[in-house]
């Protein structure tokens, strides 16, 4: 049997198959291990996955502010969901906008980060686990997948962290369905090393498919592990959310 690639060799393939596809960042341009690009297809994905049942039950769905996720915001929005985001790098924390905060017609510049700042509402975690209960739907960008639900490549960790946060106060569980969203190109089935807080997905969307994750790694339980917050990661935590997880949460 062929040996896999390992992450670090599968990381760099994809890269290069991603330029071929990929829209620049209006800071990042094609710098890769700064920030989620959005790519060719991504509506597609989009247009797959609201399509689904897991969708349409969706009350309430988390989703990053990633650049390939702009026509999934606006979708949501203009299907009158409970949207919940953090702004990039989750330095000004949680925001809520609710059915009707977005003027109709305001649906594409909301899905903007720039434009949706207009509209939503910032939320400490106490304010959001009172505003929407229970989250039932998290998506986020990734700049690699395995089909074994494992993302990788850029290293931040920040939606690992947001899933510990909003675990941690009862907000997400089991029962939310959690979403990966990238290229086709992005798919990959390489070796990776999963730590005790990588939060495995159970499904990827890319423009052409959905697939489900061979559900291989239990999700995280041990809420935020402040000892392995990657360098700089605890500063990125406003400090009022700080206090109310160290107090709150496990």
């Amino acid at each position: 049997m062929e040996a896999k690639m390992d992450a670090r060799t599968a990381r760099v393939k994809i890269w290069e198959d991603l330029l071929k596809v990929a829209k620049p960042d209006s800071k990042f341009s094609w710098e890769f291990s700064e920030f989620i690009c959005d790519y060719e297809g991504s509506e597609q994905g989009t247009a797959l996955l609201t399509t689904t049942e897991m969708y349409k039950n969706a009350e309430v769905i988390f989703i990053t502010p990633d650049n390939n996720l702009e026509t999934l915001r606006e979708q949501a929005f203009r299907d009158q969901k409970t949207v919940v985001m953090t702004n990039y790098g989750i330095t000004r924390g949680f925001f809520m906008i609710a059915p009707g905060q977005i003027p109709e017609g305001k649906e594409e510049v909301a899905s903007l980060l720039d434009g949706v700042s207009r509209y939503w509402k910032h939320q400490t975690l106490e304010q959001l686990a009172k505003s929407v209960g229970h989250i039932d739907m998290m998506v986020t960008g990734a700049s690699a997948i395995t089909p074994s639900g494992i993302r990788f490549g850029k290293g931040h960790g920040y939606f690992d962290l947001e899933w510990a946060m909003l675990s941690s106060c009862g907000m997400a569980d089991a029962s939310t369905v959690i979403i990966g969203a990238g290229h086709d190109c992005q798919v990959a089935d390489v070796d990776v090393t999963v730590e005790e807080y990588d939060t495995a997905i159970d499904y990827i969307v890319t423009p052409t498919r959905i697939l489900e994750t061979r559900h291989e790694f239990p999700r995280p339980g041990k809420g935020i592990i402040w000892c392995r917050l990657a360098p700089g990661m605890r500063e990125q935590i406003p400090p009022v959310q700080e206090l109310w997880c160290r107090t709150h949460c496990k």
